[in-house]
């Protein structure tokens, strides 16, 4: 019974701002990323898992840094010397958009890393073609389906499609990849377990705040295919929020989620990793919690008076033992008009314990009255303008009578 340990969305450069560390040289949001991953890395050596499986998304782009590359690859090291296999699939964002570029973990291909391997085409992986990973002598009891992110253009070019309709391009990406998966099934070995590993959109999935930087619609895989009865576990990546697809029934379809933060979309949800002990038609999973992810604190406030701006602010506020250390933003609607009162920099005082603070403010502007062409405002009665206003502030109809007549009671006292 194989043991792997899967996680997905490293992107470890992705938070590349804000203060370094003296020590390093890295912006302290890297150090937090690298530290999740490092997590990883020693779990699996300490409990001695069979394979690690990464399922896309080492970077925040193709193109990354060399010092990020290095990061990386010191981490992807330490698994090849202690002699664990490392499946890395290559995700959208490790993926050059133009045909014939490099994505951004050729070089573990190019140099040959010994237990590495890297899959950027969807294809099957026997227990013999898995085995070569591990020192000689050693067998890996696993069969591998691997379908890493499939870009439009280069299925468009592989199926010899001239369409420009995206329905009927995906409509045709889903026949090939069901027809495809269907054949590595049918020959499979029954006797051995078998994983789908897909760095991909699953239909049914909940997205989180990956929205902000994933570009384009997705190619939505259908749920069916990673249900799959013949299978044993579905790896997934690409979607940052931990889930289970297919809850209490076999097999397991997983999205371990990202291994950190990545925006304030995230700022209530905890991260994890987990180790799936796969057996044919029975496999167990646990889940592991990453134990030093960074708070984000996110608060959102009206002002519901100009008096004491500050205090409104503090109590607005968690703790500020929840802010220690934490990336915070403060997002505060008020009439524009209150602008001068408010004092940013004894806001910011109430916030100095935080790593980061952002502070959003989003003034609100009065509706100006459009008046009708031809017309001037000293050509309007008082009560025309009321009228006007009462269309602007968009006052409801049952309120205007009452409010015209009182109107009417003050400019026409007399009447």
């Amino acid at each position: 019974m194989p043991r792997i340990l899967h996680f997905a969305d490293a992107h470890i450069d992705i938070a590349n701002y804000g203060r370094r560390d003296p020590a390093s040289g890295l912006p302290l949001r890297i150090l937090d990323f690298l530290a999740s991953l490092d997590e990883i890395v020693d779990t699996s050596i300490k409990e001695k898992v069979d394979c690690v499986l990464f399922a896309g998304d080492a970077y925040k782009d193709q193109n990354p840094a060399p010092t990020f590359q290095r990061e990386w690859g010191q981490r992807v090291m330490r698994l090849s010397e202690a002699g664990i296999p490392i499946i890395l699939l290559v995700g959208n964002h490790d993926i050059s958009p133009a045909a014939g570029r490099a994505h951004a973990l050729t070089e573990f291909s190019t140099l040959q890393v010994p237990h590495v391997l890297i899959i950027d085409q969807p294809g099957f992986f026997s227990s013999t073609a898995l085995s070569k990973l591990l020192p000689e002598g050693k067998t890996l009891d696993l069969q591998l389906i691997a379908l890493p992110w499939i870009s439009r253009s280069a299925m468009a070019i592989d199926l010899d499609l001239k369409t420009r309709d995206t329905e009927t391009l995906y409509q045709a990406m889903e026949e090939k990849i069901s027809q495809d998966i269907d054949r590595w099934l049918e020959g499979a070995d029954p006797a051995v377990p078998t994983v789908l590993a897909a760095h991909a959109s699953v239909e049914g999935a909940v997205y989180g705040a990956e929205r902000s930087v994933s570009l384009g619609k997705d190619f939505i895989l259908p749920k069916s295919i990673t249900c799959d009865s013949r299978l044993d576990y579905t790896a997934l990546g690409h979607i940052h929020k931990k889930q289970e697809l297919n809850p209490g029934k076999h097999p397991p379809v997983v999205y371990p989620g990202s291994i950190e933060r990545v925006n304030f979309g995230e700022a209530a949800d905890d991260k994890y990793f987990l180790i799936a002990d796969v057996k044919k038609g029975k496999t167990k999973l646990n889940w592991h919690r990453l134990k030093n992810i960074r708070p984000f604190v996110d608060v959102s406030l009206t002002l519901s008076s100009s008096d004491n701006i500050t205090d409104q602010v503090k109590k607005a506020l968690p703790a500020p033992e929840k802010l220690d250390g934490a990336v915070a933003r403060l997002v505060m609607e008020y009439p524009k008009a209150w602008d001068p009162l408010i004092d940013e920099n004894a806001i910011r005082e109430l916030l100095k314990g935080s790593f980061e603070f952002h502070f959003l403010k989003q003034p609100q502007y009065e509706p100006r009255i459009r008046l009708p062409k031809g017309k001037a405002i000293g050509s309007l009665t008082p009560e025309e303008l009321l009228d006007q206003y009462w269309i602007t502030s968009q006052t409801p109809e049952d309120e205007i009578k009452s409010l015209n007549q009182l109107a009417g009671e003050i400019l026409h006292p007399d009447e």
